[in-house]
């Protein structure tokens, strides 16, 4: 990974912290690390040994992903990988989902992701260079959890979408690359901070660490 400047959304907590603090520990990594929450993301970036550049921008807005895309380049000059991490789950079946809750899943699973993968294309198609690391879960493959119906779909969503992103991309500019990473359970903050509460992801039965998603995907 010589000379990589990779950005990851939602890198405040969970998988996108583990990974910068995995990436920021290899010499030839620049980090630029986005989310909401600013004392955290601050403090995550603060264990990147110095190689970290913090942007508080919310994923759900694309005018604000189109400003940590420019601030990325303006800093390092190109970005190399774009780590679409930001997401939340929410805890409610299908019977009693309401339009907010869809939207909410919707705005925050695959529009973030849909906004990453559309402001930094052009850079990338400048370069025909780049890769694109959209962070799924096995729920987006096998729905098989009823109290996550929602998210369960919005990350079909998301995974059909990389696919035919990839494909449509290919064919004019083979160098750029999109992947999938669709973890199972993870000891993260994920079940607390879902959208109506739910069961905490630590206390489930064999749950992955962030620590070994973010070696995954590094």
């Amino acid at each position: 990974m010589a000379n990589k400047v990779v950005v990851i959304t939602g890198a405040s907590s969970g998988i996108g912290a583990a990974l910068a603090e995995v990436l920021g520990r290899r010499r030839d990594v620049s980090l630029v690390l986005t989310a909401r929450r600013k004392e955290a993301l601050e403090a995550v970036a603060r264990r990147c040994d110095g190689r970290a550049h913090a942007i508080v921008a919310d994923a759900e807005r694309r005018a604000d992903v189109r400003r940590v895309v420019d601030e990325a380049i303006a800093k390092y000059g190109h970005i190399d990988v774009w780590v679409n991490n930001a997401g939340r789950g929410i805890t409610r079946p299908p019977s009693q989902l309401t339009d907010e809750d869809v939207d909410a899943m919707m705005r925050v699973n695959v529009k973030s992701a849909l906004y990453g993968m559309q402001e930094v294309l052009p850079h990338f198609k400048a370069r025909n260079a780049g890769h694109v690391i959209n962070v799924s879960s096995i729920l987006g493959r096998i729905p098989f959890a009823v109290i996550r119906s929602a998210y369960c779909a919005s990350k079909h969503y998301l995974n059909a979408l990389t696919i035919m992103m990839r494909d449509e991309v290919r064919e004019t500019h083979p160098g750029i690359e999109f992947s999938l990473v669709s973890p199972g359970v993870v000891a993260t903050e994920f079940g607390k901070s879902a959208l109506h509460g739910g069961p905490l992801s630590r206390q489930m039965p064999d749950p992955q660490s962030a620590e070994d998603v973010a070696s995954v995907i590094a």
